[in-house]
């Protein structure tokens, strides 16, 4: 079985990783094998803008440790699952906030999501760059939205959440993984 990752981090009003969600899944059906939610000690007790939905319900049990903690047991996490690429929407942000995970291959999920030659549900009216990239609304919201049909979507802005639902886009668009290669970052 090939399996990947998406991450989804947070920061703190002075650009610290407070929080990082990873959902491991098979490549083949975008199915959940495993997940993690780890929240960095001592930057989540400085806060951000998103620090009042740190914990929410549904998260799984949070694992709370220093960064470099963190980044050896994500690592050994990883490597017991196989995997070898991570997926983010946006992921150069993500990717700038977690170089110690700069030897894995890292691909844009946005890259694909918001570009018309990829997405087939984006409207003929809607407007694109020459590219085919939407010149605005390409967001993990409003890309979640014109996928599912769901109008009151909100993003919740919670490392884990994010992360299910930035996967959830990667399913419903129905690509096979092999197309993001196109998204290497």
């Amino acid at each position: 079985m090939s399996t990947f990752v998406v991450i989804d981090t947070e920061t703190t009003w002075t650009d610290d990783v407070m929080s990082i969600g990873a959902v491991i899944a098979d490549s083949t059906d975008f199915s959940v094998i495993d997940s993690r939610y780890y929240l960095i000690d001592p930057a989540f007790r400085y806060g951000g803008m998103y620090s009042g939905v740190l914990r929410m319900r549904g998260t799984p049990k949070e694992i709370i440790s220093a960064r470099h903690e963190m980044a050896e047991d994500m690592r050994k996490w990883l490597d017991s699952h196989r995997v070898n690429t991570i997926y983010a929407y946006n992921a150069a942000f993500d990717k700038k906030h977690l170089p110690e995970f700069c030897a894995y291959r890292w691909h844009d999920i946005m890259k694909i999501a918001a570009y018309r030659q990829f997405n087939d549900r984006i409207p003929e009216t809607a407007r694109c760059c020459k590219t085919g990239r939407l010149k605005s609304d390409y967001g993990v919201e409003s890309i979640y939205r014109l996928l599912s049909g769901n109008r009151r979507y909100t993003e919740k802005h919670n490392g884990w959440y994010d992360a299910v639902d930035e996967l959830k886009i990667m399913e419903l668009l129905a690509l096979p993984i092999e197309v993001y290669e196109h998204a290497q970052i």
